[in-house]
């Protein structure tokens, strides 16, 4: 059987929405699509520099 009071005891509440947004969004989650954007882009500024 469950013991209510127990199981109130373990209870954690879950995050708010603009707290989950927050701990989400200053992860950093750099996937490949950044990876490759970075590398673009270095590569570009450096053709500009040696021009």
């Amino acid at each position: 059987m469950i013991n209510f009071e127990e199981e109130l005891k373990k209870f954690h509440p879950s995050l708010e929405v603009e707290d989950a947004e927050d701990a989400i969004y200053h992860q950093d989650l750099t996937d490949l699509a950044d990876m490759l954007v970075k590398k673009i882009m270095g590569t570009e500024s450096k053709s500009k520099e040696e021009q």
